[in-house]
C-alpha cells in the first residue's frame, strides 16, 4: 500500500512538470500547424487521460507532435479544418488497425545507436530553439522544431540565435538563470534533493511569476510582457467553453484527398511513436517494455476521438516523456495526471497559468536538452567502437539538420550498411593448422550462413593458395541459403581443380543436398 501512495506521489508531481512543459507545446504546435489554439489543447488532454489510460507504456506521454506540423498546415490550407478532422479520424483508424494486426513489432528492428543518436539531436533542436525563449525572443512558436529550414544559406545553423540576441530581454534573462540555478539546486543540493513531494521544475515557475510581479512593482524597465507570457484560450461561460469544440465535415469521408491525408499522418504519426517508445523504454530506469501494438492501438482511438472533437492529431513526443521520465515518473498515472490538469487548467485557472513566463518554460526545456544530449552519451558510444558511434553521430547531424524522420531513415541506411558488413564477417571461422604433411586450411561455417556472407565466403575462396588442403566444416550449421550452396558447388567442381585445391566439405547435412565428399586433385590429373 505504501508503494502505491508512494508511486502516486512520484506520478503526481511528475505529471505537474510535464503538464508545464505541455501547454506551451500543445498551444504553440496548434498555431504553427493553422489550427485552432484550442485544437492542441484538445490533443493534450485526450493523449494524457484517454491513451494514457490505454497505453502499456509506464513513461510515454502522448500530444501533439511538431513532427506533423507540415502535413497538417497543409492539409487545414488544402481542405479546411473541419474536412481535415476527417483526415484525423481516418488516421486514427488506420492505426487501431495496424495495432490489430500486430504491425507494432517493426520497432524492435530500430538499432540502439540510431535511437540514442535520435536523443541527442533532439536534446540538441531544443536548446537551440529554446534560447532565444530564454532571453526574451518568442517570435518563434513554442514546440516548433521543424517549422523552417534550421540550417539558412544566408544565416547559418546559429543565426535564429545570434539574431534573437538583438531583442535580448533583462527581465526574461534574469527569470531564465534564476529558473536553471533552482532546477540544479534541486538536483544538486543534498538537502534540496531529498524534498521529493515538490519538484524544481515547478519551484521554478512559481519563482519566475513571482519574479515578474516583483518587477512589475520594482523594475518597470524589466517586465515581461503579455506577449512573452503563455496564452491560454479563456472561456467566461460554459457556452463559450464548449463552442471551442468543433465537429468534423462527414462529407469529406467521399474525398480522395483526405484518405490521402490520413494515410500520411497514420503512417508519420506511427512511426514517430515507435520511435519514442523504444527511445523511452531506453530512457526508463526500471528497464521496463512496452507494448508497441498496444500502443499504436491506443493512439489510434486517441486520434479519432481527437478528430472527432476538433484536436489535431497527437504522438508519443520525445519532449514531453523525457520531462515525464526526469520528473521521476513511476507508471503511466503521471502522463493520466498531466491530461487532467490540462483539463482542469483550462476550465478553472486559464488566467493564472498566462501569467508565466516563457523563459521560465525555456529553462526547463533547456535542462531538458542538456541531459539529453550529454558529454557522457558521446563518450559511451565512442567506447563502444566505430560500428556504434558511426551511425549515432550520423543520426545526430541528420536529424538536426533536416527533420526527426529523414534524420532517423539515414541514421537506419548507415546502421544497416555495418550490420551488413558484420554479418559478411560472422559467416565463418577461419584457421590454419601446421601438419607433418604440410598446412591445413579449416573454415567452419557459423550456425546461420544467409545471402548476405556470399560475397565474404566467394572472396575467401578466391584467396586460398594454389596446391593447398581445404576442410570446410558444416558440423555447427543449421542453415545455409541455397545461394551459398551453389557458390560451394561451384568452387568443388570449377575452382578448386583450376588451383589444384584439396577441398574436404564434412558434416553437410542431408537437407542441404551436398553430402560429405573430399575432392582430391593431383597435379598430374
Amino acid at each position: 500500500m505504501n508503494s502505491i501512495k508512494k508511486s502516486l506521489g512520484a506520478d503526481l508531481l511528475a505529471g505537474m512538470v510535464v503538464f508545464l512543459v505541455a501547454l506551451p507545446l500543445c498551444l504553440g504546435i496548434a498555431v504553427a500547424s493553422g489550427a485552432p489554439p484550442f485544437a492542441g489543447i484538445i490533443s493534450g488532454i485526450i493523449g494524457g487521460i484517454i491513451v494514457g489510460s490505454l497505453s502499456k507504456s509506464n513513461v510515454s506521454v502522448t500530444g501533439p507532435a511538431a513532427g506533423l506540423i507540415a502535413i497538417i498546415l497543409v492539409a487545414v490550407t488544402d481542405l479546411g479544418y473541419e474536412t481535415f478532422l476527417v483526415a484525423v479520424m481516418i488516421a486514427g483508424l488506420i492505426q487501431l488497425t495496424l495495432g490489430l494486426a500486430k504491425a507494432g513489432g517493426i520497432s524492435s528492428y530500430f538499432p540502439t545507436s540510431v535511437i540514442e543518436g535520435m536523443l541527442v539531436a533532439i536534446g540538441i533542436i531544443i536548446i537551440k530553439k529554446e534560447l532565444p525563449h530564454a532571453i526574451g525572443y518568442d517570435l518563434e512558436h513554442e514546440g516548433d522544431f521543424y517549422s523552417y529550414q534550421l540550417l539558412k544559406a544566408d544565416e547559418g545553423f546559429f543565426g535564429e540565435l545570434l539574431h534573437s540576441l538583438n531583442y535580448a530581454h533583462t527581465g526574461a534573462i534574469i527569470v531564465t538563470v534564476v529558473s536553471i540555478a533552482i532546477i540544479i539546486a534541486f538536483n544538486k543540493v543534498p538537502a534540496l534533493k531529498k524534498i521529493k513531494a515538490i519538484p524544481g521544475a515547478l519551484v521554478a515557475v512559481v519563482a519566475g511569476i513571482l519574479l515578474n510581479e516583483l518587477f512589475k512593482a520594482a523594475m518597470p524597465q524589466w517586465i515581461i510582457a503579455n506577449e512573452h507570457l503563455v496564452v491560454l484560450p479563456t472561456a467566461d461561460s460554459v457556452q463559450a467553453f464548449l463552442g471551442q469544440f468543433q465537429t468534423p465535415d462527414l462529407n469529406g469521408f467521399t474525398n480522395p484527398k483526405v484518405w490521402i491525408t490520413g494515410l500520411t499522418i497514420a503512417i508519420v504519426a506511427s512511426i514517430e511513436t515507435l520511435l519514442c517508445l523504444e527511445a523511452g523504454d531506453k530512457m526508463d530506469a526500471l528497464k521496463r517494455y512496452s507494448s508497441a501494438n498496444a500502443e499504436l492501438r491506443a493512439q489510434g482511438i486517441g486520434n479519432l476521438l481527437s478528430g472527432l472533437i476538433g484536436g489535431i492529431p497527437m504522438t508519443s513526443v520525445i519532449v514531453r516523456t523525457t520531462a515525464n521520465i526526469n520528473a521521476g515518473a513511476k507508471t503511466k498515472m503521471s502522463a493520466i495526471f498531466h491530461g487532467i490538469f490540462l483539463l482542469l487548467a483550462v476550465i478553472a485557472i486559464p488566467g493564472l497559468l498566462n501569467k508565466i513566463p516563457m523563459a521560465c518554460l525555456a529553462a526547463i526545456l533547456i535542462m531538458i536538452g542538456l541531459r539529453l544530449a550529454s558529454p557522457k552519451v558521446f563518450k559511451h558510444i565512442w567506447q563502444s567502437g566505430k560500428h556504434q558511434f558511426v551511425p549515432f553521430i550520423i543520426t545526430v547531424v541528420a536529424v538536426v539538420f533536416t527533420d526527426l524522420l529523414k534524420g532517423v531513415g539515414i541514421g537506419l541506411v548507415v546502421s544497416i550498411f555495418y550490420i551488413l558488413k558484420g554479418n559478411m564477417k560472422l559467416a565463418y571461422f577461419f584457421r590454419k593448422e601446421q601438419h607433418h604433411e604440410g598446412e591445413t586450411i579449416h573454415i567452419d561455417l557459423a550456425q546461420e550462413v544467409s545471402f548476405l556472407n556470399k560475397a565474404a565466403i566467394k572472396t575467401t575462396l578466391a584467396a586460398l593458395p594454389q596446391n593447398s588442403k581445404v576442410v570446410v566444416n558444416a558440423d555447427n550449421t543449421v542453415y545455409i541459403d541455397h545461394d551459398v550452396l551453389e557458390l560451394l558447388r561451384d568452387f568443388v567442381n570449377f575452382g578448386a581443380k583450376d588451383k589444384n585445391i584439396n577441398i574436404t566439405l564434412k558434416h553437410f547435412k542431408q537437407e542441404y543436398n551436398m553430402d560429405d565428399f573430399t575432392h582430391v586433385h593431383s597435379q598430374k590429373d
